[in-house]
């Protein structure tokens, strides 16, 4: 492990070195603005980079041309005053060199973020072809975030923007870019898509270290990390993994010298600092160097990675948008969330679920913090594949959340029906819901299922339900005389099938509080 510790070392220092030079440079901009971007309209928008020290700055983007001078460290900054939309141009920041980024648009910018759902591309989506051939959008612009970790926050990545279009459009993300194809297309006005996502990690990555650290129900899973990377079984994976590395190194030159393919280099285990999963490694590289960049808001989807810790999620998913809301510094910006997809094996009878629980850890947060929401998306999985192909009717749903919420079209139907009451009366349950301008029906009036009651003895009988109005379900069990609480869709893979008219998913709920599986879990 000294070795390994010492090629950490090097390119830690050459890493400090590299940043101290470019200090020293001329005047820079991080990587999220450049050539081909947008820019948010009717807002503020911030504009930053380094310089020497001292040295005097100029932007200039249309009509509006605005001054400062790089402080002591080298740092400076300017806002522009709301723009609107426009032609492409170009945006010009003079020091003692000039940085000039053209084709420049403004419109509406929103950070996608999350884990694989929210990477998973268009190319790995349903009618890839398709997609790819009908991508001509040069006013959607893309800006793809590597997956890298920190253990400090960072204030820069390498990427850039690209034009949406046939050739550019299959490696990025599919939920982000059909969200914004929606807008864009009933809006009529230029998306920027950043996409900041990474498979299989976890919310806590995602958050920031101020915030993980006063939040006292989030101290166990720091706790967690702790004992994790002091103990002798991590001190164990690391030894193993350099004698893998340095067998696959010896085998690698050998097949490259035989002209075959080099055996797959062994994966580093993730008991260290910098793990992807580790709290804030995220935040720190693929977050803190996007802020303070003018946004409309976030859409989030992730989950899978902290269903065992769903009852934490209550606490850790507000903390986590909480934490981008304090350092953007945009106040209340929206977030829109994923609810996570029917996925696992159908179970014959009603059971606890650590992904329900998640669900409505999801639903909860926009109880917790304004302007927070979440789509259902419980009608699109499948049992044996965690990610779902049909990305579009997820980009879909998201959309509607903001072109409701956002941009005052009220003739669009929000989202499909949400539990608003329950009353009993003798063995009936009366279940009332917010319908959102769509009155229920059944999936192609098939019978209803996915409700559930339970007595006071807790046991759980799936039910049968009846729409008996527009925004009404009457739920019975054949031999519970006195029902005192109902679930709808309460399953890891629920299949229930109630809708509104618009074929929108009606959400998962329950009415009982009874403490689930996941309320003792609070370490990694």
């Amino acid at each position: 492990m000294a070795k390994l510790k010492a090629v950490w070392a090097l390119a830690a220092a050459v890493l400090t070195s590299t940043c101290a030079i470019s200090v020293q440079a001329d005047v820079k901009l991080p990587s999220i603005f450049g050539s081909g971007m947008v820019l948010q309209r009717d807002m503020a928008v911030p504009v930053w980079g380094w310089a020497d020290a001292g040295e005097p700055v100029t932007v200039q983007f249309r009509d509006q041309t605005v001054s400062t001078q790089a402080d002591d460290k080298g740092n400076w900054s300017v806002k522009l005053k709301p723009l609107a939309l426009g032609e492409a141009t170009a945006l010009t920041v003079k020091g003692k060199n000039t940085v000039t980024y053209d084709n420049v648009l403004v419109g509406e910018v929103w950070v996608c973020s999350g884990q694989s759902n929210m990477q998973w591309s268009v190319n790995a989506a349903l009618d890839p072809d398709l997609e790819r051939k009908t991508a001509n959008y040069p006013q959607i612009r893309l800006f793809q975030v590597p997956n890298v970790t920190a253990t400090e926050p960072q204030k820069d990545v390498k990427a850039q923007w690209v034009v949406c279009s046939p050739q550019t459009v299959g490696n990025h993300t599919a939920v982000g870019y059909f969200f914004g194809r929606e807008l864009h297309q009933i809006l009529g006005v230029p998306v920027g898509v950043v996409q900041t996502a990474w498979g299989g990690t976890r919310a806590e990555a995602w958050t920031s270290p101020e915030m993980m650290a006063k939040t006292k129900e989030l101290q166990p899973i720091i706790e967690g990390w702790n004992e994790l990377v002091d103990s002798p079984k991590a001190a164990e994976l690391l030894k193993n993994y350099e004698a893998a590395l340095a067998k696959w190194t010896v085998n690698a030159e050998a097949a490259r010298k035989a002209g075959k393919t080099p055996p797959n280099r062994p994966a580093m285990p993730e008991v260290q600092r910098n793990s992807r999963h580790h709290p804030s490694t995220l935040y720190n590289a693929m977050v803190s160097p996007l802020v303070p960049f003018a946004i409309r808001g976030a859409i989030w989807y992730q989950g899978e990675s902290n269903a065992s810790r769903a009852y934490q999620y209550r606490t850790l998913m507000p903390a986590l948008i909480q934490s981008w809301r304090d350092v953007w510094g945009q106040g209340d910006f929206p977030f829109y969330q994923v609810q996570l997809a029917n996925f696992r094996a159908v179970q014959a009878n009603p059971v606890e679920s650590d992904w329900a629980e998640l669900r409505e850890a999801q639903d909860l947060a926009k109880k917790a913090l304004p302007n927070v929401d979440a789509v259902c998306i419980t009608d699109i999985g499948a049992a044996l594949d965690i990610h779902p192909k049909d990305k579009q009717n997820v980009g879909k749903r998201l959309a509607r959340l903001a072109l409701v919420d956002l941009y005052g079209m009220k003739d669009i139907v929000r989202q499909g029906p949400t539990f608003k009451s329950v009353s009993f009366e003798g063995n009936k349950a009366i279940v009332k819901f917010d319908t959102h301008g769509s009155a229920l029906t059944s999936y192609y009036k098939d019978p209803l299922v996915g409700f559930a009651l339970a007595g006071e003895d807790r046991k759980w009988s799936w039910a049968t339900g009846k729409v008996v109005g527009a925004d009404t379900v009457e739920v019975t069990v054949k031999g519970l005389d006195k029902p005192v609480a109902v679930r709808y869709n309460w399953a890891d893979n629920p299949q229930g099938n109630l809708y509104s008219e618009s074929y929108l998913p009606a959400y998962p709920f329950r009415t009982d509080d009874w403490a689930g599986i996941t309320v003792n879990n609070v370490k990694p």
